[in-house]
């Protein structure tokens, strides 16, 4: 990880006092994170109400410019005048780098027939099976640590060779044991949980964005 990397983490701990109890997960997570991008995974998420919402917030963060404006890298750039001449300019100026993520919790067709035809809650855990490939990440999240549908998700990945993350409460629940890496913030009422979550997960964002875009 580089070192401005490592400096991005560490202004969380600053604004955020609380959360350097986690701060070797914190790390280590967004290590794990980086190291599938290096080596041409992506990031999968899941969570269920506020925590879904969460998911789809990740999945925009890392998918187009967050802090850094990402401009493409000029080889492409060539590519798209060769192709495409009239449209190349503007695909080049607007388009930004994107690190690949997905959220589980908008495949509506998906995930309602899946529930109708089989089991509710193993929606999260199909798309697993469907998507994840091994040196993937899932990223998990569960204010309690228990949601059934999101630790079936961690066990499937497990299964397949993924690495996990569980984004969590202080008790970590039974994600805690079960995932590679379990950052479990302290607190144990939701919405302070939920509260805590959006900081950290901001953070291996931003730390993402600098471990690969320079502008």
């Amino acid at each position: 990880m580089k070192e401005s990397t490592s400096k991005q983490l560490e202004t969380l701990f600053s604004r955020y006092p609380a959360l350097a109890t986690c701060r070797a997960d914190i790390f280590a997570a967004a290590e794990t994170i980086c190291g599938a991008y290096r080596a041409g995974g992506k990031l999968m998420v899941c969570g269920n109400g506020g925590s879904a919402a969460d998911a789809e917030h990740i999945v925009g963060e890392l998918m187009k410019g967050f802090l850094k404006k990402r401009p493409l890298p000029e080889p492409l750039r060539e590519k798209m005048k060769a192709a495409f001449p009239e449209d190349a300019d503007y695909l080049y100026r607007n388009l930004q780098g994107a690190l690949p993520a997905l959220s589980f919790v908008n495949q509506v067709g998906l995930g309602t027939a899946f529930a109708n035809d089989q089991a509710p809650d193993l929606v999260f855990a199909q798309q697993v099976l469907g998507v994840g490939r091994e040196g993937d990440v899932l990223l998990a999240i569960s204010t309690s640590g228990n949601s059934k549908n999101v630790v079936y998700a961690v066990e499937t990945a497990r299964v397949l060779g993924l690495r996990t993350i569980a984004l969590t409460g202080r008790s970590g629940g039974k994600l805690k044991g079960l995932a590679d890496i379990t950052i479990a913030v302290p607190d144990d009422e939701t919405y302070r949980i939920q509260e805590l979550h959006l900081p950290v997960y901001h953070a291996l964002c931003i730390a993402a964005e600098e471990e690969f875009f320079e502008a």
